[in-house]
């Protein structure tokens, strides 16, 4: 009997103790601020180039209405969304000209970057016009870069961005393969050639997760929703060389709805 009363004491102070305890780390949270504004950073993978509809304030930058950010943006109305991902940007570039929406109230950041530091333009632009053998000591070039120097540059980046958005939570979002080897094209690259490509970009996103996840961030690998629509699959959500060139080797539509927005959802 006298145990029983003793247990029953027991609980009673721990149930208490524990209501009083919760009850205080709401009220702490509830005088927090929430951070809940999204802010999209990054290259022309996330400003949607080889997507359309841009928006014409947006200029060279190229923002995309059918871009990931834009297209979870509508769907999820966060309290605010600042869009300053722009084509062609580098590392130096989001650092210098797209974080000042950051803040204490950001609480969602978007980012991909590095693929222009380590020369994507002008590696494919080689691979196009130049033969094999000049490809594949382009794709070499850019994978010592990808392997030597850019670890420290996305590094600049992240360590800035936490610093401008302290609660924030950052999703770091990678590159797709260009091609499935052994697929349905019978003309163009040759077969090392999208092979060293491929392997490129797998070195891309690799150092991309090591650096996102040393610095709290979530990386999300997209290579799973683009399996079976990289080029030469017969159903890419990739373009090839296309008109106007600048959207060549850019997600369509299809891939930015289908390809980027669902993992980024998920990671989001």
């Amino acid at each position: 009997m006298r145990l029983s009363r003793f247990a029953a004491l027991t609980s009673a102070f721990f149930v208490t103790t524990a209501l009083a305890l919760t009850g205080a780390s709401a009220a702490a949270s509830a005088q927090l601020p929430a951070a809940t504004g999204y802010v999209a950073l990054g290259d022309s993978y996330s400003s949607g180039v080889g997507a359309g509809s841009y928006d014409s304030a947006s200029g060279s930058c190229k923002r995309s209405t059918k871009a990931y950010p834009a297209l979870w943006a509508a769907a999820h109305s966060p309290s605010s969304f600042q869009f300053t991902a722009c084509s062609g940007a580098r590392t130096g570039d989001v650092v210098s000209g797209q974080l000042g929406p950051l803040s204490s109230s950001t609480g969602l950041v978007s980012i991909s970057i590095g693929g222009n530091d380590a020369g994507f333009a002008d590696t494919m632009t080689t691979c196009a016009l130049q033969g094999e053998s000049a490809c594949l000591a382009r794709v070499a070039q850019a994978r010592t870069y990808i392997d030597n120097t850019l670890p420290g540059k996305l590094d600049g980046v992240y360590s800035a961005i936490s610093q401008k958005a302290p609660a924030a939570h950052v999703v770091v979002l990678g590159y797709p393969r260009f091609y499935k080897l052994g697929g349905s094209c019978f003309a163009g690259l040759s077969e090392k050639s999208r092979a060293a490509i491929n392997a490129a970009a797998d070195d891309i996103n690799g150092v991309t997760a090591k650096r996102a996840a040393d610095h709290g961030f979530t990386f999300a690998d997209v290579n799973a929703t683009f399996s079976g629509h990289e080029l030469c699959s017969g159903s890419a959500w990739l373009h090839s060389v296309t008109y106007p060139v600048g959207e060549s080797y850019h997600p369509t539509a299809a891939g930015q709805s289908s390809g980027y927005l669902p993992v980024f959802a998920s990671a989001a």
